[in-house]
């Protein structure tokens, strides 16, 4: 059966387990969605329950069930890497075999200074660092001399914060910009320049939701690409359109929260289209993963659960709905990094009640890719394979 409209929603480092390889990372043992019902016992996900989440590994806070109302499974990641860029870009069907350059240490001086000449202000930080304690550190010297507060991540990432009141939010994103330009090629490749504003006293800031990504375009061609070509819609939701450079989208919506996204996403499937709607939902991993929350984690995944029924219901017949996650962010493992787990995928349709079965362990992120393309009858990406044909809908 060919489906009209699929609904990809990325839960962002919602992931299900350790990969093999996981050592390599220093993730031996991590398990997102495990860990948090371990530290939150009391976490409740019905619905997510009755997809079957439960169904894709032992989780004590979420039962199998006995008739999931979904086809479940996992998915593992080949590219070299576990973090936003390299997850999406595999989940669309690219699979990344150079990782991107890190800065353990900060960024080098001949960047930094090139940086500020460039912007006419000084940087302070130029260190890893946490997204609120750089603030608590650096946020009272910005007020005083509007510096910029550079930072980076275990990610290939280069963020930059501004207090609002400080530095206008054009000039913060014409910094971006600036340093997008001169961090695209050797010797100083970084994979996402993020705007990081904030507001705030010393003791009390908090960033705002004018958060923007700029990121390296795609390394090729993904499956976005070719069903945009088709002549199918293509909608992003939330910073699915920074991700993935705008390449291969058709329209998009900015969100300022997960439930600004959910809500997004709530309407867009109430209007009609035919095509892929494409939307992360960041805040598990940006509010409560990073920051080693997991009673936040597991209040946003309820967040999200409440919603899963009217997002089921405005799933028609000739449409799909997809959960998944882009890599893992287990909130109770040191450090504040992301960590290299499975990510679970359930596949809704209401013609699949009573009749859904496991999909099994899937190779690779980009089996999703394969099965989209599959559907819209374009060209299939380089890795991956599709599942349509285990879907087993009638109609």
């Amino acid at each position: 059966m060919k489906f009209e409209r699929i609904s990809v929603i990325v839960l962002d480092s919602v992931g299900i387990g350790a990969l093999p390889d996981a050592h390599e990372f220093g993730d031996e043992g991590s398990h997102t969605l495990g860990h948090i019902g371990e530290h939150v016992p009391g976490m409740k996900l019905p619905n997510l329950a009755a997809l079957g989440l439960g169904n894709i590994a032992p989780l004590s806070t979420i039962p199998a069930a006995e008739s999931p109302l979904a086809c479940y499974g996992k998915m593992a990641e080949v590219s070299v890497g576990k973090d936003t860029m390299t997850g999406h870009w595999e989940l669309m069907g690219l699979k990344v075999e150079v990782p991107f350059q890190v800065y353990p240490d900060g960024f080098p001086a001949e960047l930094i200074e090139k940086f500020e000449q460039l912007t006419g202000r000084k940087v302070i930080g130029n260190k890893p660092a946490s997204g609120t304690e750089i603030l608590d550190e650096y946020g009272e010297e910005q007020l005083r001399t509007g510096a910029w507060i550079v930072y980076t991540s275990a990610d290939s990432v280069m963020q930059i914060a501004a207090h609002e009141d400080v530095i206008p939010l054009e000039e913060l994103y014409r910094a971006c910009e600036i340093a997008r330009e001169i961090t695209l090629n050797d010797p100083y490749v970084v994979g996402r320049i993020i705007a990081r504003p904030y507001i705030g006293e010393p003791g009390a800031y908090a960033r705002t939701p004018n958060r923007h990504d700029y990121a390296l375009e795609p390394i090729g061609e993904t499956v976005l690409d070719h069903i945009k070509d088709k002549g199918y819609d293509v909608i992003s939701v939330g910073k699915i359109n920074d991700i993935f450079t705008g390449q291969g989208i058709k329209e998009s919506h900015p969100t300022k929260s997960n439930l600004d996204g959910i809500k997004t996403t709530i309407e867009l499937l109430k209007r009609p289209f035919n095509g892929m709607l494409f939307t992360n939902l960041v805040d598990f991993d940006s509010l409560y993963g990073h920051r080693r929350d997991p009673e936040g984690y597991a209040s946003c995944l309820e967040e999200f659960d409440q919603y899963l029924p009217e997002l089921m219901q405005l799933t028609g017949d000739k449409d799909l709905l997809i959960i998944t996650a882009d890599h893992g962010n287990d909130p109770t493992w040191p450090g504040t990094d992301h960590t290299r787990e499975y990510v679970p995928i359930l596949i809704y349709n209401p013609l699949l009640a009573n009749s859904s079965s496991s999909i099994g362990i899937r190779e690779t992120f980009a089996d999703l890719a394969a099965t989209i393309a599959h559907n819209f009858e374009v060209a299939a990406p380089n890795i991956g394979k599709s599942f349509l044909e285990l879907l087993n809908v009638k109609g």
